[in-house]
């Protein structure tokens, strides 16, 4: 039973959006592709744990916890028969050693050892569930799941599940017929209970209106390449076919996202949309849409 489904962080979703409309500096494309790349290791691992969801055991994923002042991310965790299994998921890709405790990319770079992640990670988990009043075995492993993943020299004693074994993993944890206990339920409700939904890691860069190109956005291929045919929109780069009001729709969910503070006005959404002529359209679509908050020039759309 998937109990705490997965979505795309609202970081990834802020960069993925401002890479429509600005220039992003090598930094900033550097970590979109590292969150970009982690979130997709993440839902192929969903993928495999999806053979779990007929089964009686709880999944969440995403957990954004606390713990005496220390905050921490786990991947996905399963609840079951009195017991939680924790998986820390990584993406990497290419050849990889392992020596003296340290990981490295091949040739020589020193990248951020999983192992390490998954202990600090283990470790606040079980003071947290101890703080209220839980105490069920634990097993955390660290997965590698992209399967152009090799690690040289791997140690045979830490708890790491490789590309080819992922499969049967899966197929070893539905063969043990887990049931759900009361006992499980109270952790899997206290656990949302206290996840968080604001992350203190944002790494987000500061942008403003004026700097981001203004129009609509294909949401097939993210071009500006856009002509009006009737009540529809088309995309001259894919051809792809949308309806004015849901271009503008989506339009709106973009500033929504990217600038959460600013009011909603028909002023606003005409400026950000770019080449609809007439504010009338935007002004009804909005009434149509959203609840209308005061009057003339005071009014704005929640």
């Amino acid at each position: 039973m998937l109990y705490q489904p997965r979505t795309k962080s609202q970081e990834l979703t802020t960069l993925e959006l401002l890479s429509k409309r600005k220039n992003l500096t090598s930094q900033e494309k550097q970590l979109y592709l590292n969150l970009e790349k982690g979130y997709e290791g993440e839902k192929l691992f969903d993928r495999y744990m999806e053979e779990l969801l007929q089964s009686d055991c709880l999944i969440l994923n995403d957990l954004l916890l606390q713990v005496n002042n220390t905050t921490f991310q786990i991947d996905s965790l399963i609840i079951a028969q009195g017991k939680t299994y924790l998986y820390e998921v990584k993406n990497h890709e290419g050849d990889y050693y392992y020596q003296s405790d340290k990981f490295f990319k091949k040739p020589n770079f020193e990248v951020v050892n999983p192992l390490h992640q998954l202990s600090r990670c283990e470790s606040l988990f079980r003071q947290l569930l101890l703080k209220n009043g839980f105490n069920p075995p634990t097993h955390a492993s660290v997965v590698f799941i992209n399967p152009n993943f090799t690690l040289y020299g791997a140690p045979l004693d830490k708890p790491i599940i490789f590309p080819t074994q992922i499969e049967w993993y899966v197929n070893n944890l539905k063969a043990k017929n887990y049931k759900v206990t009361d006992r499980d339920m109270k952790i899997a409700n206290k656990l949302m209970e206290l996840h968080q939904v604001d992350t203190p890691f944002s790494q987000l860069p500061h942008f403003e209106f004026e700097q981001l190109q203004k129009g609509i956005v294909c949401s097939e291929c993210y071009s500006f390449s856009i002509v009006i045919e009737k009540s529809l929109y088309i995309c001259k780069h894919c051809h792809h076919k949308e309806t004015i009001t849901n271009a503008i729709l989506n339009a709106i969910r973009e500033l929504q996202i990217l600038f959460p503070d600013k009011k909603i006005t028909t002023n606003l959404v005409y400026d950000w949309c770019k080449g609809i002529k007439s504010k009338k359209t935007i002004s009804r679509m909005l009434n149509t849409h959203f609840k209308k908050v005061g009057e003339h020039r005071w009014t704005y759309y929640e």
